[in-house]
């Protein structure tokens, strides 16, 4: 069925019809391309989430990526990150194999669409003129005939008159000849133009637009063929993604099955365990030996002298891990130093903070800590708090002797492992490098040997090094075995002599403590198979203890740079939280974020209390 031959007198609705068929040709253009940008945005927002969540390196999470459970969603992030450039893909494809070439294809449609219907005008002007000119040819002749009928009529009208003379009959019979002649030149005219018309409009409606229809219906159907094989595209995009959405969806399931409770508790064993025994039975102590008894048949004296004064206590024996955190991490964290002076000033705002700040010095961390100590129950040994003080202040020992024995021995295996490693990789690069030499030896235009021979040198020297710190940190590694192996060997005789071991190591501690100029403690290596506590223990216990409440804000009046462990850089005039108030040490504790605190000198500092603020107090 022909547009042609069926719609010949449809030329305005099919004019609209084809605008409308590129207008939905458009419109579908302008969904894919939103589409396109939606899935662009989907796996932007894909990607930075997995982003947000991989494990950071150098970090806490980290070390706790070990464990099988977290090894499985880091796979999840890493399978959602494919996924998310599959989105990609559809969004690229979508915009590459539909939205750019569709938008081409209509261009073209529309400049089509323009010639055909150009020429379809054209030939409706032509058909219109050929009618002009018929009717002004037809309305000649009409009035030729009538003008010749008239000359007729007045000619018959004269030739009847007696009374009009021959002359004026004879004009009036040659008026009526031209007349005539005039009316048969315009019938031949109307004519021939009325044949040419019917020519002209036979061509029109059975040649030229029935042509130019055609045209339009090809067009018309050419653009409803590429569209649906448009809407084929689109669904292939999807589908040619699908499988590799599926991998990852089934490298999620994977991970997923891979997680063994089993292996991630023999993980946190493995982690955390220290080596240390646990504390033997607390002695009774019976205080009932000193009292004065009036002698009776009632009285118990042979069975009070029978109890020992010389038995030891024990009943402070390793009660330190309940302390409150805020507490010792106030201790373990504030300067151990006087706070610094506020800069010279003349003006009368200088010091603002001056009347209520410390007049004495602050004590040695040392000394603040051991008062601290005897007001709570005292841990089993105190040469273990003192590598975990060293740690807390930033000086990890080399062979990690403020670690527990099970931690340590896995830190050294891990250093010799780490050693080995640049071991081998600096033997195969002396290897490479040797045969280098060889072949620059034998072609001397391939390179220089001597260059080569002193890099060899400079790879030996390297490697001897690192033989020696194997060889030290295997010494160490060796000793640590040797001592966990020791302690378990007497660790069935632990009963017995627990108590003379915790007698002999607080007085050892005590020892230290009294030796040490400053208070400070140190370290016996002939004590260390004594029995010790690890501070290690002791900060994983609070990890998780939410921060200080803000109790105020102060403003900072002085610079401070804070170069000293456990204080904070502030700049003239900044805006700070206050979590923790001048307690008469001349230090006052705040916070710039969550993880940004420390402690600042008072007279530094403006504050502004909020009295209703949970914490608030006032010291005098």
């Amino acid at each position: 069925m022909s547009w042609g031959t069926e719609l010949w007198d449809q030329f305005d609705n099919l004019e609209k019809h084809t605008q409308w068929g590129i207008e939905v040709l458009e419109k579908y253009i302008k969904f894919v391309k939103e589409r396109a940008e939606i899935e662009s945005n989907y796996a932007k927002q894909l990607r930075n989430l997995s982003k947000k969540y991989q494990t950071k390196k150098n970090s806490k999470e980290e070390e706790e990526s070990k464990y099988t459970s977290c090894k499985a969603f880091q796979t999840t992030l890493n399978e959602m990150n494919d996924y998310a450039g599959q989105h990609e893909v559809i969004s690229e494809n979508a915009a590459s194999l539909i939205t750019v070439e569709l938008t081409r294809f209509v261009q073209e449609l529309k400049q089509e669409r323009k010639q055909h219907f150009h020429e379809g005008r054209k030939a409706q002007q032509q058909i219109e003129t050929c009618w002009k000119q018929l009717e002004a040819s037809k309305r000649r002749f009409e009035r030729d005939c009538k003008e010749a009928e008239r000359a007729q009529q007045h000619f018959e009208k004269m030739d009847a008159d007696i009374n009009v003379t021959k002359a004026d009959v004879e004009k009036a019979r040659q008026q009526a000849q031209i007349r005539h002649q005039m009316s048969d030149d315009s019938k031949g005219d109307y004519s021939s133009v009325l044949q040419k018309f019917n020519r002209e409009q036979h061509e029109h409606y059975f040649t030229h637009i029935p042509g130019i229809f055609q045209k339009l219906q090809d067009m018309e159907e050419k653009r409803i063929g590429r569209m649906g094989e448009s809407l084929k595209t689109y669904a292939d995009i999807d589908r040619q993604v699908v499988p590799i959405i599926g991998k990852c969806l089934d490298g999620i399931t994977k991970s997923a099955e891979s997680i063994s409770e089993k292996q991630d508790s023999q993980m946190v064993v493995e982690s955390f365990k220290s080596g240390f025994e646990p504390p033997g039975d607390i002695d009774f102590e019976d205080f009932t030996q000193n009292m004065k008894r009036t002698v009776s048949d009632t009285s118990l004296t042979k069975a009070d002298s029978k109890s020992d004064p010389k038995v030891p206590s024990k009943s402070r024996n390793k009660l330190w891990p309940f302390i409150k955190k805020n507490k010792l991490m106030s201790l373990l964290t504030s300067p151990h130093q006087p706070p610094p002076p506020p800069p010279a000033s003349s003006s009368p705002s200088a010091v603002p903070n001056g009347p209520h700040s410390p007049k004495q010095q602050k004590e040695p961390l040392s000394h603040r800590f051991n008062d601290f100590m005897t007001s709570k129950p005292k841990m089993h040994c105190f040469r273990s708090l003192k590598r975990g003080l060293s740690l807390k202040l930033g000086s990890t020992p080399e062979d990690f002797s403020n670690l527990p024995p099970e931690q340590r021995r896995k830190k050294l295996q891990q250093k010799v492992d780490e050693l080995n490693k640049d071991i081998q990789k600096e033997i195969d690069q002396r290897d490479a490098l040797t045969k280098m030499r060889d072949v620059y030896t034998k072609n001397p235009q391939m390179g220089d040997a001597a260059s080569v021979g002193q890099k060899l040198v400079e790879i030996g020297n390297n490697i001897e090094k690192l033989r020696v710190e194997v060889q030290k940190f295997e010494g160490w590694l060796a000793e640590v075995e040797g001592r966990l192996s020791a302690r378990n060997d007497s660790s069935r005789r632990q009963s017995g002599l627990y108590d003379t071991q915790n007698t002999q190591t607080v007085n050892n501690c005590a020892q230290d403590r009294e030796s040490s100029p400053d208070g400070s403690y140190t370290e016996d290596h002939s004590q260390e198979p004594e029995v010790k506590v690890t501070p290690t223990e002791f900060d994983d216990d609070f990890d998780d203890e939410e921060p200080l409440p803000t109790i105020g804000t102060c403003k900072a009046i002085y610079p401070f740079d804070g170069e000293n462990e456990g204080t904070i850089s502030v700049t003239e005039g900044e805006i700070l939280k206050v979590i923790e108030e001048d307690k008469g040490d001349g230090w006052t504790r705040i916070r710039r974020s969550e993880e940004d605190e420390g402690y600042v000198p008072t007279s530094y500092i403006e504050v502004y209390l909020d009295r209703n603020a949970k914490g608030a107090m006032t010291y005098i």
